[in-house]
C-alpha cells in the first residue's frame, strides 16, 4: 500500500482521537462541576430554570423554584452551578456594588439616567384611542 492510500485514514483517525478527548474533558468539568454543588447554591438547569439548591442526593437534587416551590431533577438536568452574586444578578436584579465610593460616572451610566427620564415621560403622555369620523362603517363601505 502506498502513503497516499494511508494518509486521509491516518488524519480522520487523528481528528476522532481529538474529538472523543475534547468530548470526555467537557463531561469531567461537567461532572466535577454537578459535585461541587451544596445546599444554597444557585444553578441554572440545562432548560433555562434558576433555582436553589435545597438537598443534593446521589443521582437527584432537590431544587427550590420559588418559595415553598420545590422540585427534583436529576443530577444531569443542571447546567450550571452559579456564584452568589452572579445568581442575584439574574434572577433578582441585584447588581454588585461596582463603584464603592460612587466618584466614577461611565457614559453608559449617564445615557442610562437619561433614557430613564424620557420613558418617564413618554409614559406620562395620554394616547387619544377614540373613534374618528375616518373609520369605515359598520356595513364596510368608505367613508370617504
Amino acid at each position: 500500500m502506498s502513503i497516499g492510500l494511508l494518509l486521509p485514514f491516518i488524519i480522520l483517525i487523528g481528528a476522532m482521537f481529538l474529538m472523543t478527548r475534547s468530548a470526555k474533558n467537557k463531561q469531567r468539568q461537567a461532572a466535577t462541576m454537578r459535585n461541587q454543588m451544596e445546599p444554597g447554591s444557585g444553578v441554572r438547569t440545562i432548560g433555562g430554570m434558576y433555582a436553589v439548591v435545597k438537598e443534593v442526593n446521589e443521582d437527584t437534587v432537590l431544587l427550590e423554584l420559588a418559595d415553598g416551590v420545590h422540585a427534583h431533577f436529576a443530577k444531569n438536568s443542571i447546567g450550571a452551578v452559579l456564584d452568589q452574586s452572579e445568581y442575584d444578578r439574574i434572577v433578582h436584579g441585584i447588581e454588585p456594588d461596582e463603584l464603592e465610593d460612587g466618584s466614577e460616572d461611565t457614559d453608559e451610566d449617564a445615557a442610562t439616567d437619561e433614557d430613564a427620564v424620557t420613558a418617564e415621560a413618554a409614559d406620562d403622555e395620554r394616547i387619544d384611542l377614540s373613534k374618528t369620523e375616518d373609520e369605515p362603517k359598520k356595513d364596510g363601505t368608505d367613508p370617504k
